[in-house]
């Protein structure tokens, strides 16, 4: 199975990374299985509840989770994933993900390098727990992004606002 994110929605978890760091920032993917993809139709984005060690960690409250859930079923979508930052570090799972991870869901983790998005990559947990897998991630052409490739452009990862 693969990850498909849309252009507006790859940018929105950028924007989101990129205004967090150098803390973790993090946010819910919501969208639906279809064959063999999941495809995410809307991000939302959380704030990092996390109390202490925010450059390398981050909490979702169960307030926040449930919003999302509630967001989710009014628009028809399911929870698929959760996305979340590694500043200064790889788009690599950490000990820490893979003790917090739950099998089912795609874990998009976004690279952020001194303030800039430089890779985003998927993951799912084995059944097992033991380790994650690579997920291959699809994005449409358009527009600016980073899933699986290093960016070059100076003003690239900078709000769009």
């Amino acid at each position: 199975m693969s990850l498909s994110l849309g252009a507006m929605e790859r940018r929105a978890i950028e924007t989101h990374a990129a205004r967090g760091y150098p803390e973790e920032a993090c946010g819910v993917l919501l969208g639906r299985d279809e064959k063999e993809r999941r495809v995410v139709s809307e991000v939302v984005e959380l704030e990092n509840a996390g109390e202490s060690s925010r450059h390398n960690r981050y909490v979702i409250s169960p307030e926040q989770f449930l919003r999302a859930e509630r967001r989710a079923r009014d628009t028809g979508l399911d929870v698929i994933g959760f996305f979340h930052s590694h500043p200064d570090h790889p788009a690599r799972p950490s000990a820490f993900d893979l003790e917090h991870a739950w099998p089912y869901y795609s874990y998009l983790i976004v690279s952020v390098m001194n303030g800039r998005v430089t890779d985003a990559r998927s993951w799912r947990l084995t059944d097992d727990r033991s380790r994650f897998d690579p997920e291959p991630l699809e994005a449409s052409a358009d527009g600016p992004g980073v899933v699986g490739e290093e960016r070059t452009s100076p003003d690239r990862g900078k709000s769009e606002e």
